[in-house]
């Protein structure tokens, strides 16, 4: 794999990680787009992505660290009522966190088949944007809360469900939890906010499963420092992707997932008419 082609495909990570529009879709189809020629049914290309998906994972830390250091600070507080929320949010996390870890596990290796098939993860892409254009639409039969005080477990399982839809490559997982998040009641923002927080457990996960084999190969060293040009590219990106998505979700409380909808009519379907 060239340094040219880490570099495009780690700018594509960061842009679209946290974007509902599918990191993982992009990455499976513009190489094949653009002819990069990397071979996608390597045995070290998602364990490449994944560490991609770790410098997204830095990004996610450093932007929410008040929270994460806000939740540390809470559970050995003697103040009741800042421990409990503390382990509120935690459980809230857990149980979203909880149906991904689970099937994971468990289907991981007939879900990765699909990882390197670009006319598949285009499908998934165009179908990404009718679940944004109608989840929208389905949300103004559900109360409108504005904050995760707000949520239940019930509304953090449903979240933790909708984002097992992401296993397929073109389903964005920052969009399935959003939706989930708002079919919960939350604002857009506060869908945003609770889906980048889980993220950050889902994507730490999945490196610890996938980039030690990148340590197993024959080309370590070249294979290593390819993967953490890219994860450091992908961490700038990602930061930069967070910064203007929570702005734009705080100013957008309506209709605010339409122009990602059309997008991923645009792209998919003009990737499908490309690759057939």
């Amino acid at each position: 794999m060239s340094i040219i082609s880490v570099i495009i495909i780690a700018i594509l990570q960061g842009v679209t990680e946290l974007f509902p529009v599918s990191s993982l879709g992009h990455a499976v189809i513009l190489p094949e787009i653009l002819d990069l020629k990397i071979n996608q049914q390597a045995s070290e290309f998602l364990p490449f992505l994944v560490v991609l998906h770790l410098g997204t994972a830095v990004s996610l830390l450093l932007y929410f660290w008040r929270d994460w250091l806000g939740i540390l600070f809470g559970l050995f507080c003697k103040k009741p009522e800042l421990r409990s929320k503390s382990i509120r949010i935690l459980i809230l996390m857990i149980i979203a966190t909880f149906p991904a870890a689970i099937l994971g596990y468990l289907f991981e290796h007939k879900l990765k088949d699909l990882f390197g098939i670009p006319i598949i993860a285009a499908a998934f892409l165009f179908l990404n944007g009718f679940l944004l254009f109608f989840s929208e639409r389905l949300r103004y039969r559900c109360n409108h809360k504005k904050n995760l005080s707000n949520l239940s477990w019930k509304g953090a399982l449903m979240i933790g469900f909708w984002q097992c839809t992401a296993f397929f490559p073109g389903i964005s997982r920052s969009g399935a939890t959003m939706i989930g998040g708002l079919l919960s009641g939350l604002s857009y923002r506060a869908s945003a906010h609770f889906s980048f927080l889980i993220a950050t457990p889902i994507i730490l996960g999945a490196a610890i499963l996938e980039i030690p084999k990148l340590l197993q190969k024959s080309a370590i060293s070249e294979m290593l420092f390819i993967s953490v040009i890219g994860g450091i590219i992908a961490s700038i990106t990602s930061f930069i992707s967070i910064y203007f998505l929570m702005h734009y979700f705080h100013k957008h409380n309506f209709e605010a997932f339409t122009p990602f909808a059309f997008y991923c009519w645009i792209a998919g379907g003009g990737a499908l008419l490309f690759l057939i």
